[in-house]
């Protein structure tokens, strides 16, 4: 495998990634989001090697672009869902705190 071929690899992943995200798949997601980060340690352990080839890096910047792109639209479509998860988790702090805050006084 050539270092572009590895870039191809994480961008397949990242691809993933969005498609899951837009579908709300949380469970594809995190699938795709562990295989985009075993690629990018394959990559890593490539380029330590000092097998990086003769990799165009024009190409390799589109597909650090490609990659920069799916990363981007995952976090827009992730972050609406984070933060109501954020809300529910807060809100459900605040009730275990009433509820026990009431036990206390009243129990």
């Amino acid at each position: 495998m050539n270092t572009i071929d590895y870039y191809h690899s994480i961008a397949e992943a990242s691809s993933r990634m969005v498609s899951a995200a837009r579908s709300g798949d949380w469970e594809a997601l995190v699938s795709a989001e562990e295989e985009c980060a075993r690629r990018v340690a394959l990559l890593q352990e490539h380029q330590q090697a000092g097998e990086t080839g003769n990799a165009d890096p024009r190409q390799r910047i589109h597909i650090l672009g490609e990659i920069l792109a799916h990363d981007a639209e995952v976090r827009a479509l992730t972050t609406p869902w984070l933060q109501r998860l954020e809300q529910l988790l807060a809100g459900a702090s605040g009730e275990r705190r009433l509820g026990h805050a009431y036990r206390s006084d009243f129990g």
